[in-house]
């Protein structure tokens, strides 16, 4: 008997609905996209309306014969790719290459992937939305049109090589302009006066802060403060007005994707595009003992703040019997009035499945975020904290000092979740004695303290990922890879987790702002981001927004290849304090074809070429010399004796500070994400740990030519295990090609290349 077959994006997907579906439905993975714009040409056919031309991606032939051979066996096709406009474009493409009539193939969605709602689902198929598809294709026809139009004018001006992106260059733009308002800011100084008190005659003491007079007051200078402290010089302190109250702290709502990214950087320093993968595997399923492959939460690509009824009770349940009735409290919240609302909220599928019950059948990422989600969702419907306040004045000669009090009387959601801060400040706080009005006390001590003003902080991830969605560039889908995407081409780098622009992306924004200005324009992205919405919604045909963006974005190409005729816009070098060996001037860093490379300043004088080295703490456990940091051709880390093949030293594991107890040799960590554990890698001391115990998923070969800090092969994946056995077996000389000179660049390359080698 046929079978109904359904399609989804992903393996683990597709097991967790075949879970649910049973023996009459066959559930296979598309693996994603099978069917896009080629790669190697433009792809859009201006003559006739931006007609796109799609074609099979390269190396899915296996998957779409798979999928054919299983479209004609079954009676029907159910097209259940992800539930957003990126999905219902990968069933519409599926559709067309499977050559499926409207009769034999539906579209379902599932907005989470539990029991219920995939077999609801299937029991309610609908036909594909084009609305969602048209609004896909404009948006991709758009990025193409920038991408491949605008990146050939960066290759030829400024590097081969550079690509720029629609709203990544916004994104790019904000951070620079970010980085400009840090370098034109003008610190104003001002001072506070701390003031310590004692009761008169009774035990208690407390401290308090300058206020001002009638009106709030700041000092801006030293003689002010010297002023005030004069005119509180020999004077009675009384105090003027004590006010207890109370304080209600109400939840916060539960995730949108903007809030879960911002949020899982700031407490357990995920990057956006980690949080989203880990978030699809817990939406996709996850093994859970004793019930089979679960869903964990609903669909993560959401900008709505709706809850389902049935999430709302489930709560209500979760919440009385954990913590008690006085704890609940129904909440709704309202959906921004931009938002799309296609989807719920980010919530737990099943909020019975406390994190700690499962805890045992996720690792440790999927367990924190899930735990996150979780506790969000939960303490959104749940009861306010309440504190309770006490604020009082302290007044000498008309000038008021200030001590503030609170303490938690309730905790309410508290007890569950409280929302973390980008920067973490907390004024000082100390219980106060039980002072009266009119009542006299003593000053004891004044502590003023000059202080200035501090510019804007750059942006973090999460900042960054908040400032797109107040701005409305991007969408909840998009966040994730903007970011990624402009660290990736080096438009930006992170320094202690905050972004800061690279000369590169200055120097690419600096062309972008003079002559493209409505693809940096924030204002102008926001509204192509309209435009789009308004085509998912039926009201915009979505090749009007083309020709009406392609239209003023081609003379505005004209313009700059005229303008630009002859130019070569050259990228500001990187000055170190490394100082050329050969002819005492400065290094530079410099980029080639393998990389980052130093250079002398000097050139074209001075030829001098060196990799740039990063020394790491402790000491090569083979003669004790001092241990580098280097990277691969194929861009991983390794580690590697100072002597370089004097020695031959080199390790996949990371150098720590710290000493082995017993034979005082470096301590070496895996290499991976996470806090790992410093072991000994020493064979004859008694603290030496195994290879096999270090965590790493599989054993290299020994004969690819990695070694670990102890002499074996090292772990890791294929690309490191050739890495390890290129940087260990090939020679370190690279012969010049006979009658040809070697400029300096590709000296420096040849040079940073031996000494990766080495």
């Amino acid at each position: 008997m046929a079978k109904q077959l359904v399609i989804v994006e992903s393996p683990s997907k597709a097991k967790t609905i075949g879970k649910y579906l049973g023996s009459d439905y066959v559930v296979k993975a598309s693996m994603g996209h099978l069917r896009d714009l080629p790669k190697s040409k433009m792809g859009v056919d201006f003559e006739h309306d931006f007609q796109p031309q799609y074609e099979p991606m390269a190396g899915k032939e296996d998957v779409i014969r798979e999928l054919q051979s299983a479209a004609k066996k079954a009676d029907h096709v159910f097209l259940a790719t992800d539930p957003d406009r990126e999905g219902e474009a990968i069933s519409w493409h599926l559709k067309e290459m499977l050559k499926l009539s409207d009769e034999k193939a539906s579209r379902v969605t599932f907005n989470e992937i539990t029991n219920r709602v995939v077999n609801e689902s299937i029991r309610a198929p609908r036909a594909i939305d084009f609305n969602l598809v048209d609004a896909q294709q404009a948006r991709r026809i758009l990025d193409r049109i920038v991408g491949y139009q605008l990146s050939p004018l960066l290759w030829k001006k400024i590097r081969r090589g550079l690509s720029a992106g629609r709203v990544q260059s916004v994104a790019t733009r904000l951070v620079v302009d970010r980085e400009n308002e840090i370098r034109s800011f003008e610190a104003q100084e001002y001072w506070t006066v701390e003031a310590s008190f004692k009761r008169i005659g009774k035990p208690g003491s407390f401290v308090a802060h300058y206020h001002g007079e009638d009106k709030k007051r700041e000092l801006h200078s030293y003689e002010e403060v010297q002023q005030l402290l004069r005119d509180l010089e020999g004077k009675p302190f009384i105090v003027t007005a004590v006010k207890n109250s109370e304080k209600r702290k109400q939840p916060t709502p539960p995730f949108i994707t903007s809030t879960l990214q911002q949020e899982a950087s700031r407490k357990l320093n995920m990057t956006p595009r980690r949080t989203m993968t880990i978030a699809q595997q817990l939406y996709e399923g996850v093994d859970i003992s004793g019930e089979g492959t679960i869903g964990l939460i609903t669909y993560m690509r959401t900008d709505s703040l709706r809850l389902s009824d049935e999430a709302l009770n489930a709560a209500k349940d979760v919440i009385t019997s954990r913590y008690g009735k006085n704890y609940y409290q129904r909440r709704t919240f309202k959906t921004s009035a931009s938002a799309q609302d296609a989807h719920e909220a980010i919530r737990p599928s099943n909020v019975h499945l406390v994190p700690e019950s499962i805890r045992g059948d996720l690792n440790a990422d999927q367990y924190r975020l899930y735990k996150l989600i979780w506790d969000r969702f939960t303490a959104s419907q749940m009861t306010p904290a309440v504190y309770d306040t006490t604020a009082i004045d302290v007044t000498c000669s008309g000038h008021i000092f200030r001590a503030n009090h609170q303490s938690l009387r309730f905790a309410g959601f508290t007890a569950v979740y409280e929302e973390g801060k980008d920067d973490e400040q907390e004024e000082k706080d100390t219980p106060l004695p039980d002072l009266q009005e009119n009542e006299p006390v003593e000053l004891t001590k004044t502590v003023p303290e000059q202080h200035f003003t501090q510019p804007p902080p750059r942006y973090t991830e999460a900042t960054l990922v908040r400032a797109m969605e107040e701005k409305g560039v991007g969408r909840p889908s998009t966040y994730a890879s903007i970011v990624s995407t402009i660290e990736d081409r080096e438009y930006v780098e992170k320094k202690d987790k905050r972004l800061m622009p690279t000369k590169l992306g200055e120097t690419v924004n600096t062309l972008m702002m003079e002559r493209f200005q409505d693809i940096v324009d924030v204002d102008f992205t926001a509204h192509m981001e309209q435009e789009l919405d308004q085509v998912e919604e039926g009201k915009l045909p979505w090749k009007d927004v083309i020709r009406g963006f392609y239209t003023s974005f081609t003379e505005e190409l004209k313009n700059a290849e005229t303008a630009l005729e002859g130019v070569r816009i050259k990228v500001p070098e990187e000055v170190t304090d490394e100082i050329c060996e050969l002819c005492g001037k400065p290094m530079v860093i410099k980029t080639g074809r393998f990389g980052k490379f130093l250079g002398c300043s000097g050139f074209p004088e001075c030829k001098n070429t060196k990799p740039i080295v990063v020394r790491m703490p402790g000491r090569c456990p083979k003669c004790g010399s001092g241990l580098l940091k280097r990277t691969s051709k194929k861009g991983y880390a390794y580690y590697a004796c100072e002597q370089g093949q004097a020695c031959g030293f080199m390790t996949w594991d990371v150098p720590t500070e710290q000493d082995c107890p017993s034979c005082g040799q470096t301590m070496f960590k895996r290499s991976g994400r996470g806090a790992m554990k410093p072991f000994c890698v020493n064979p004859e001391c008694s603290n030496f740990l195994p290879e096999e115990k270090r965590g790493y998923r599989k054993k290299a070969n020994p004969e690819e030519g990695g070694t670990s800090a102890d002499g074996t092969a090292d772990q890791g994946s294929a690309e490191k295990k050739s890495a390890a056995s290129k940087t260990s077996t090939r020679k370190t000389t690279a012969k010049k090609p006979a009658g040809r000179k070697t400029s300096a660049a590709k000296t420096g390359r040849k040079t940073a290349k031996k000494e990766t080698l080495s």
